[in-house]
């Protein structure tokens, strides 16, 4: 399985942002063709304090070429369009392979 995880940071008004993703973004985002999974984190703060990232998406393909594919499809490139649209904070983007051991 090949995963885009995508380290949001904290945005310069939350409750905006969440109201977007969860209307706006994240239906855009399951149209994705080959998408097999899509899981979402947001973090709280912790005893150490405000933690780095304030949400992350996780979206996982079957393999390197379904993951290619997504990525230059029309969906895959209207979700990376609408980024800016609520992303205020900025982001990061990690592609990996991944290894599951439990």
């Amino acid at each position: 399985m090949f995963k885009i995880t995508v380290l949001y940071n904290h945005p310069v008004d939350p409750e905006s942002f969440e109201k977007y993703y969860s209307e706006v973004h994240t239906p855009i985002a399951l149209k994705i063709p080959h998408l097999k999974s899509f899981e979402l984190i947001k973090y709280v703060e912790t005893p150490q304090g405000k933690p780095d990232f304030y949400r992350v998406a996780h979206l996982g393909f079957d393999s390197a070429e379904d993951m290619q594919s997504a990525l230059d499809s029309a969906e895959g490139q209207a979700a990376a369009a609408d980024l800016g649209n609520f992303a205020t904070g900025g982001l990061h983007f990690l592609i990996g392979g991944v290894e599951k051991l439990i």
